[in-house]
Order: C-alpha cells, then sequence, then structure tokens
C-alpha cells in the first residue's frame, strides 16, 4: 500500500530552521556516494529514483560547509510531505538500536559458550515481496538444495539445535547473542584485547517476532517497564538451557542472524547499516525497504528520553540508511544511538509516537 502523503512548507516544520542540517547533510553525503555510483546495498530495499541520484550527485558536488548552506539545499531540492500513519496506528511509531560492545573469544570456553554462526553457503537471500511463487511470499530467504530447489530456510529453534553455519566467535550466553541479532552488529573485545565486529551477513528469511511484545502481551512485564535490561534480565532469570522457559520464547522469534567477523575497522565508525554504509549516531535511520529507499531524507518529531531518562523533544532531519525485520510501515523507523551500554540504555527505553515527514525530490511524480 502506498503511504498517505500530504504536503507541508519547510516553515510549518518545527524546529526545521534550528536544526543542525549541515550533520545532516554530511550524513546524506555517505548515502550520495553510493546512490550515484549504484552500489549494492547490504539488504535490498526499493530503487532510488533518478531524481534521488540527481541530487545525489550534486551534492556530492557541492561546497557546503555552513549549516545554514545545507538546510538551503534540503530546501531547495526537496519537497516535504507528513506521512499519514500506518493503519491501525494513530501516529506514527519510533523506537530505538545501537551496536552492543560485548566480550568474546575466537575459541570456545565455559565463559564464552554461545557461538555466532556465519552465513551458510546454501542460503539465499531476495526482497521482501520477492519471494519465489514456490514459498510463503512473507520469506525473505531459502534454503538451496543439492539440486537446486528453494525450501524454507530452517527457523531459529532447528538452526540452534543443528548448527547451519560455522562459528566464527563466541559470547558469553545466549541473550547476548540474541540481542546482537536483534540490533544487526555489534563490536567484541577478545581477551587479548584486541576489538573486532560482528557485521550483518543475512539472515535465514523467517519471519522476525518481538519477545519483548510477548512479554508484554502474556503479563510478564509491564508495557510501561519494559526496556532493554527489563527484558535481558527476565531471559536470564528464566532458564537459558535447550527446552527452558526463556530459550522457548526467543526461540519464538523465527529470524536468525548470520554474522561476519571484522577484524580491520575505525571503533569511531558506525556499523554497516541495510544501505551499505556506515551509520551514523542520531542522524540515521532504519526504515520500510519496501516502501522508502535508502538515501531519503526524514524530518521526525517526537517527545523522547534521548539524552536522558527524561523525555525532551526531539526534532531532527535524519536520513533513511538502515532497515530492520521490525520496522514495517510508511511512519515507522528505528533510530540509530550509537555505541555502548549508555547508548543502549537510551535506544531500549524508545518506544515513542513520531511525527514523520518525509522529503522527496521536487518535481518527482507523486
Amino acid at each position: 500500500m502506498a503511504p498517505v502523503l500530504d504536503p507541508i512548507g519547510f516553515a510549518d516544520l518545527a524546529g526545521f530552521a534550528s536544526d543542525d542540517c549541515l550533520a545532516a547533510f554530511q550524513t546524506f553525503l555517505r548515502s550520495a556516494k553510493t546512490l550515484v555510483e549504484a552500489s549494492a546495498p547490504t539488504r535490498p530495499a526499493v530503487a532510488p529514483s533518478p531524481a534521488l541520484a540527481a541530487i545525489a550527485r550534486e551534492a556530492l558536488a557541492a561546497d557546503i560547509r555552513e549549516t545554514s548552506d545545507a538546510r538551503r539545499f534540503f530546501e531547495r531540492r526537496f519537497h516535504a510531505f507528513r506521512v499519514a500513519p500506518d493503519p491501525g496506528r494513530e501516529t506514527g511509531f519510533l523506537t530505538g538500536y545501537y551496536e552492543p560492545r560485548l566480550r568474546g573469544s575466537l575459541e570456545p570456553s565455559p565463559e564464552f559458550s554461545a557461538p555466532v554462526l556465519a552465513r551458510p553457503a546454501d542460503l539465499v537471500t531476495f526482497p521482501a515481496g520477492c519471494a519465489p511463487p514456490s514459498l510463503d511470499p512473507a520469506l525473505t530467504g531459502a534454503q538451496r538444495s543439492g539440486s537446486g530447489l528453494l525450501r524454507p530456510y530452517p527457523e531459529r529453534a532447528a538452526i540452534e539445535a543443528g548448527g547451519e553455519g560455522r562459528a566464527i566467535l563466541w559470547l558469553p550466553d545466549a541473550v547476548e547473542l540474541f540481542m546482537a541479532q536483534v540490533q544487526g552488529s555489534a563490536s567484541v573485545e577478545l581477551p587479548d584485547g584486541r576489538l573486532v565486529r560482528l557485521a550483518y551477513d543475512g539472515r535465514n528469511g523467517q519471519p522476525y517476532t518481538s519477545i519483548g511484545r510477548l512479554l508484554i502481551e502474556a503479563g510478564e512485564i509491564p508495557e510501561a517497564e519494559m526496556s532493554l535490561a527489563r527484558l535481558k534480565s527476565w531471559l536470564r532469570a528464566n532458564d537459558l538451557a535447550p527446552g527452558g522457559k526463556a530459550r522457548a520464547l526467543m526461540q519464538r522469534n523465527r529470524s536468525y542472524v548470520f554474522f561476519k567477523l571484522e577484524t580491520a575497522f575505525d571503533p569511531a565508525d558506525g556499523p554497516v547499516g541495510g544501505a551499505g554504509i556506515g551509520l551514523t549516531t542520531l542522524r540515521s535511520i532504519a526504515v520500510d525497504r519496501g516502501i522508502w529507499a535508502y538515501g531519503t531524507p526524514f524530518w521526525l518529531a517526537a517527545h523522547l528520553p534521548w539524552r536522558s531518562p527524561q523525555p525532551e523533544a526531539f526534532a531532527r532531519l535524519m536520513i533513511a540508511q538502515d532497515t530492520g525485520s521490525a520496522i514495517i510501515g510508511a511512519a515507522r523507523a528505528d533510530l540509530y544511538f550509537g555505541g555502548g551500554d549508555e547508548a543502549g540504555i537510551r535506544a531500549g527505553d524508545i518506544r515513542h509516537a513520531c511525527d514523520f515527514t518525509v522529503l522527496l525530490p521536487a518535481g518527482e511524480p507523486r
């Protein structure tokens, strides 16, 4: 279903005139390079329009060093449209995510017993909504048999039981592995002090289910008290062993993420998102890749606990540079908070209403 859009002037976007549009422009430049080069994304999305690619070329050629110039760039090349809430919602919906910083080992041990699996050679992935006719249209991945036939890839429970991929790293427990999979990446400190990164390298294509939502619906954790810390605490208190209550809950999320190991990277750079570029803290968002093209700017306005536990105004120009299995709908996004424990605390507290305004190239047919 196409999003419902209502035109709005930039002057009517409260806070737009005072936002640091230069920071947004510099984030857009990362997307611009991939748009111009037509680089293959990590996770395929809606193709960018020729008009967006043309704006990307202009951005790369422009000499913009002031916030005022960056603001004019966006105002002159884009038109703003309010995005109507998705069916069943009164407002748009925003969550947060981050890059965990964990401890791990290249060898298994009693301290590091949860294997991180590499992408299996028999995994085939395809864009959302593009499953072969023989498969469930909700799937985004499949297993290729020795004869070349495609079948649904095993679900989380079967992968954990059978080890569908080779282990590239071991983490302390199944909770840390699960959270790294939900976030899509993690930086990991090895016993010798070296830092490596787990980078997303595909998933089994099975539907994603929020176990936090399952716990809320079951009355295990009140919705007002749900947080990343509370979720982790519940899991560790309810038997992570195979067949245990916590493990069974995690396996109700049939989706399973595979990783590749990066050993040479700048820790200051964000992890690579679905668009194939590094993410920028509080400027990159994950969107529904079946609706929006990577590189699309959005103005988000909400009241969030984004700098402390106390909610305050959040109004920023963001760039769509990632996606996620749980990010479904036109007025739905995941806000990247950066890496580390503090970022995790802030990101884990975000489940808030949000007003969405999309910036689409001027002159592009609607």
